[in-house]
């Protein structure tokens, strides 16, 4: 590595992977749930493994953005990190906090969580994705603003590119959208209409900003294409994505009491959002096509690939299938959902972690890359989780289909009720339960790469000085 700073970066990736590792045996909790509802009843109910599971999803990949800005902002900067020391005390506040956290869903009952963390003083608990007590809430506010301090700080003292300022418009603007889960008004509707400006703001708004600059930097690293070049195709990237993004948020407004004139900006801004992606896709293979130099960290390249590719489909294609009102009218909440949700936030956010990680753990190791070896096996595991994550989405894409056709717009004109419908979808839970299976063996096998690494460390090259 480049800078000393950057070895910061290591405890936040490491965390990011164990969390990683947690989201995913509480995934297949939740899916054996779904087949064998009382399993591991009453120690973890299935609202229970949900929540755990939903949140471990956003506080690793909170922990995978901020390990990646304090790999790449010094080199982006040309000096070192403003304060190595505060990059290390925020790491262990929010490690100690996310913990607790999630010791706290596992320990007692919600509401006594809730209880015992004064959740009474300022109410903010209880909303999906959103039900970390005040306390924990409060203290994620605090490490962010230690953190775009530490960032800003040292970009306005450093170089400033195109990568730097899209960055922090990204990390600025996921600090200000989560404000908004503290806002917890009376009514349901107007409840629902804010609370969208955190979940949706952030995974189709911010977060596309900061996985642009990501993947940009990796592509100029890897393939040494023209940073004037990488630079133009971002800034038309961001451009649509938050033109698309922050106007597509009413398609969440379709039936929630809203005014009816969110089915229109909703759905066409929403037919618009698939575009980003799909620049960015073309972005990724046509610097690969006109790179300059063959970096041998293949893995890393194969993972900024895929990531585009997948992005496309999850949010870009799976997003559009349901997307437009009339359509929505009938699909909303199915799992078709959560088909849509598992691809898109692994191609866009999941792949992109791991891209930067796979990139920098070995320069941080002092290695350009990882063995011939340990990069087989990486690869391997690439392919193993796209293919198990495609047969994960298209699984529950056929689950929504009958959802929707026999609950929701029978042929006889004679709707089963929930239950009944979700008999008929048992097998193909199975299915996915076993899919899910397939990935969490994708997951081990990454993993297993770095151990393949650290045992065949000496056939890998060297990192070179100005490296």
């Amino acid at each position: 590595m480049k800078y000393q700073s950057q070895a910061v970066a290591k405890p936040y990736f490491a965390f990011a992977m164990l969390l990683f590792v947690g989201q995913i045996v509480f995934g297949l909790i939740l899916g054996t749930q779904y087949i064998i509802g009382d399993f591991l009843f009453p120690e973890i109910p299935f609202n229970v493994a949900r929540m755990v599971h939903t949140n471990l999803l956003i506080v690793w990949l909170l922990c995978g953005f901020m390990g990646a800005t304090y790999y790449l902002v010094p080199e982006e900067t040309q000096c070192e990190l403003y304060s190595p020391k505060l990059a290390w005390i925020l790491f262990w506040a929010y490690a100690i906090a996310g913990t607790l956290t999630i010791v706290g869903y596992l320990s007692v009952p919600y509401a006594t969580l809730a209880e015992i963390t004064y959740n009474n003083i300022l109410p903010t608990m209880g909303r999906e994705f959103l039900e970390q007590p005040t306390i924990t809430k409060i203290g994620i506010v605090i490490v962010a603003l230690g953190f775009l301090f530490n960032v800003g700080m040292t970009i306005l003292r450093g170089r400033k590119t195109v990568i730097n300022m899209v960055l922090i418009t990204g990390l600025l603007g996921l600090a200000v959208f989560f404000l908004f889960s503290f806002y917890n008004p009376a009514s349901l509707t107007l409840d629902k209409y804010f609370w969208w400006w955190v979940v949706h703001l952030w995974v189709e708004g911010v977060w596309e900003l900061i996985l642009g600059s990501i993947l940009a930097f990796i592509l100029i690293k890897t393939t040494g294409v023209d940073r004037e070049v990488v630079e133009k195709w971002l800034y038309l990237i961001i451009a649509m994505a938050l033109i698309s993004g922050i106007l597509g948020t009413g398609h969440h407004y379709f039936f929630i009491g809203a005014p009816e004139y969110w089915l229109w900006i909703g759905s066409v801004f929403s037919a618009v959002e698939p575009l980003p992606f799909f620049m960015m896709m073309v972005f990724a293979f046509s610097m690969i096509k006109q790179r300059r130099r063959e970096h041998p960290n293949k893995a890393a390249v194969t993972w900024a690939a895929g990531c585009t590719i997948m992005a496309f489909l999850g949010a870009g294609v799976w997003g559009f299938l349901h997307t437009l009102a009339p359509v929505n009218y009938y699909t909303h909440g199915s799992q078709i959902t959560a088909a849509h949700g598992h691809l898109a936030f692994f191609g866009a956010y999941v792949m992109i972690v791991l891209a930067i990680i796979s990139y920098a753990w070995p320069q941080l190791q002092g290695r350009l890359s990882n063995s011939l070896q340990a990069q087989k096996v990486e690869i391997a595991s690439i392919w193993v989780m796209c293919v198990s994550m495609l047969m994960i989405t298209l699984l529950l894409t056929a689950a929504g289909i009958i959802q929707v056709m026999q609950q929701r717009m029978p042929a006889d004109g004679i709707a089963l009720g929930y239950m009944a419908t979700q008999d008929l979808i048992v097998p193909i839970y199975w299915a996915r339960l076993v899919a899910g299976i397939a990935f969490g063996g994708g997951v081990m096998l990454y993993l297993y790469s770095f151990v393949v690494a650290s045992r065949t460390q000496a056939d890998a090259p060297a990192l070179p000085v100005s490296a």
